[in-house]
């Protein structure tokens, strides 16, 4: 009897999706379940991302491979749009979501927590997967307690859908979990261009760029007196970000309730 974890790869046509599959199909500890895609669909999972015949054939239903599959796992690279329904599709069939899509609000995560306690599951809602960028949201929320006049800026291609960032969000709330909301800059500062001042958040502004060409980055930036400090991260391909979902994927094994951020997974 095989001790591999059976994965489902939901997404598995986008580009982050494609990564997950390699992931899955080249690790002796995993097994690929299924492979669900809305766009990209009746061919074998290998073949998508270059590989041989894996014998999973990508297919558009996503219940119906979580009610037919065995699977453990099901990990969701999609639209914030889809994302939330696919995470209480996951937990009603006790299979284990990793979420790796943004666009979750504050509710929404209370309440899948409450439905994998319910169904004795573990889950995990991932803005980030990368270890450098926890890193930067450690580091920056560390920085806050003694630069608390800072700014976010973050970048990513002009394709993608939500601004700001999961990243950015998570990184504003790691700091706000220790910085007390100060209001910066001038009292009496007016924006002559609506939004050029970025978005209000707990006292501090985030900026997000869209640009063709640009993957994905973040920078921190803080003031004080006489000095600056910047902290950013680069990621420059999908694949750095798949060490992250492989420990994610083990850890929601053995536990129950849904956790937010990768960061808890870092010691």
């Amino acid at each position: 009897m095989s001790n591999k974890i059976r994965v489902i790869v939901s997404g598995a046509g986008g580009r982050m999706g494609k990564e997950v599959v390699k992931l899955v199909l080249q690790d002796e500890e995993l097994e690929l379940a299924a492979a669900v895609d809305r766009s990209t669909m009746d061919i074998d999972a290998g073949r998508l991302v270059g590989l041989e015949d894996s014998g999973v054939i990508v297919t558009s239903d996503l219940e119906a491979a979580l009610a037919g599959s065995n699977g453990d796992v099901v990990v969701d690279f999609t639209t914030p749009q889809s994302a939330y329904m696919n995470t209480v599709l996951a937990i009603k069939y006790g299979v284990r979501p990793v979420i790796g899509t943004t666009g979750f609000t504050p509710e929404q995560i209370v309440e899948l927590d409450k439905q994998c306690q319910d169904q004795g599951i573990g889950g995990l809602i991932a803005p980030n997967f990368s270890i450098g960028a926890i890193l930067l949201m450690r580091f920056a929320a560390q920085a806050s307690k003694y630069f608390p006049h800072l700014e976010i800026i973050e970048y990513h291609g002009d394709q993608k859908l939500d601004a700001p960032s999961g990243t950015a969000v998570k990184t504003a709330e790691m700091i706000s979990e220790v910085r007390e909301e100060l209001r910066q800059g001038n009292p009496k500062e007016e924006e002559t261009i609506e939004g050029a001042r970025g978005g209000y958040y707990n006292g501090f502004r985030i900026h997000s760029v869209r640009l063709p060409g640009v993957f994905a980055q973040e920078e921190v930036i803080f003031g004080g007196f006489g000095q600056s400090l910047k902290i950013r991260h680069d990621s420059y391909e999908r694949a750095g970000y798949m060490p992250g979902v492989k420990m994610g994927i083990q850890k929601v094994m053995g536990y129950t309730g849904l956790i937010y951020g990768f960061e808890h997974f870092i010691e």
